[in-house]
């Protein structure tokens, strides 16, 4: 059973990850989201406990922090999303029928505290299956498959509690061989942070542009890195640090990429590369310097935040899949998003727009990696 309760932003500090913290629901609310926070009350059993609980045995309840951010549609109607979220606590049953029947008792327990225009609330669950052909969790009826996915649910975790020397071990022989061609042919990386946004986003309108992908304006990039450092000094909840990695090849900046740093973990939100001198491999340098300073910085995983689902050469971005799974981290696959409805005609009208949308995004995706395979990311 899951009991809610109204709490500030700042609690959800405690989350796992970045999507589910107090700082990303202030980020999204200075773009026209409403977030609000619950603590979840999880009455939850071992498996030894699984049977009918006798007197003299109480169900465990560990409370957990929960972002819910909303937003308005068309005609009044709004909906609401809960980023890799619930995070369900230590002990809770492992199985696809215990945590879809947790997602069914939250989102009813939610409805209550949600405006009565909320056509739906879309859950973008954090378990996950491990290994390269593993399906991913099964998440069941009354939830339905989203028309698109908001977050990547598949990508790529790379250990950096090993040495950088395993690391590089751990790379394909060809991405060795990228790294140090890059290297030899005198691509430099240094970081540049918010000084470099200018550039950054003159590169991230090429990628848009060869890629067929859609990207934000510039002043959302400059507000995520004034807000994680104005949420960083008024808060004492996990580090947080966002980079911009930049390299360089001759006074030319060829690709960028940046990387958010928080608590034990990294994560590789955006990136860009010039059509420029590809040949000269600046991606592979960025990425392992931006590894090698996270595990400096006390990381202990860095994320290379989304793949395609599998290995097929046929897909829009299938060059993406080798790039970051050439790096020889673990490949996980997420449930991706599933809609809750309130409002089942709304709902489902939503639903088919955004699988138009997606279709539409897909083709271009697909004109783009015809040109040029994608290097970099560039989720929202």
């Amino acid at each position: 059973m899951a009991n809610c309760t109204n709490a500030g932003l700042s609690l959800c500090d405690s989350s796992e990850s970045f999507l589910q913290s107090g700082f990303w629901g202030s980020f999204k609310a200075r773009f026209g989201w409403n977030a609000r926070s619950f603590l979840i009350e999880w009455n939850c059993e071992s498996e030894e406990e699984s049977q009918p609980a006798s007197p003299a045995k109480d169900s465990r309840t560990a409370p957990k922090p929960l972002l819910v951010i909303r937003r308005p549609l068309a005609l009044g109607i709004s909906f609401a999303y809960v980023p890799w979220g619930p995070e369900l606590p230590p002990g809770f049953p492992q199985d696809d029928e215990a945590r879809n029947q947790a997602l069914i008792e939250l989102a009813k327990a939610l409805k209550p505290f949600l405006p009565k225009n909320t056509a739906f609330v879309r859950f973008d669950p954090p378990w996950y299956s491990e290994g390269a052909c593993a399906p991913p969790p099964d998440i069941r009826l009354p939830f339905v498959r989203a028309g698109a996915d908001v977050q990547p649910p598949d990508t790529v975790l790379m250990d950096l509690n090993q040495s950088m020397e395993s690391l590089m071990e751990n790379l394909k022989s060809k991405w060795r061989y990228n790294a140090r061609l890059a290297q030899k042919k005198g691509v430099t990386v240094r970081q540049a942070d918010e000084s470099g946004l200018d550039v950054f986003y003159s590169l991230l309108r090429q990628t848009a542009k060869r890629d067929g992908i859609v990207i934000h304006g510039i002043d959302y990039y400059r507000t995520l890195f004034s807000q994680c450092r104005e949420y960083q000094a008024k808060t004492d909840g996990p580090g947080l640090d966002l980079r911009l990695y930049v390299a360089d090849h001759e006074g030319e900046t060829l690709a960028a990429i940046v990387v958010l740093h928080r608590g034990k973990k990294a994560v590789y939100l955006y990136g860009a590369s010039s059509d420029r001198k590809r040949n000269l491999m600046a991606p592979y340098s960025l990425q392992l310097k931006a590894m090698e300073d996270a595990k400096a910085a006390g990381c202990a995983e860095y994320d290379l935040f989304g793949i395609p689902p599998n290995a097929d050469p046929g897909h829009p971005m299938a060059g993406l899949y080798r790039f970051k799974t050439g790096f020889g981290g673990r490949i996980i696959h997420r449930p991706g998003s599933w809609d809750f409805a309130y409002r089942p005609l709304f709902a489902g009208a939503f639903r088919a727009a955004e699988t138009l949308r997606k279709g539409w995004r897909s083709r271009r995706k697909g004109r783009g990696e015809k040109e040029a395979k994608p290097q970099g990311n560039t989720n929202g």
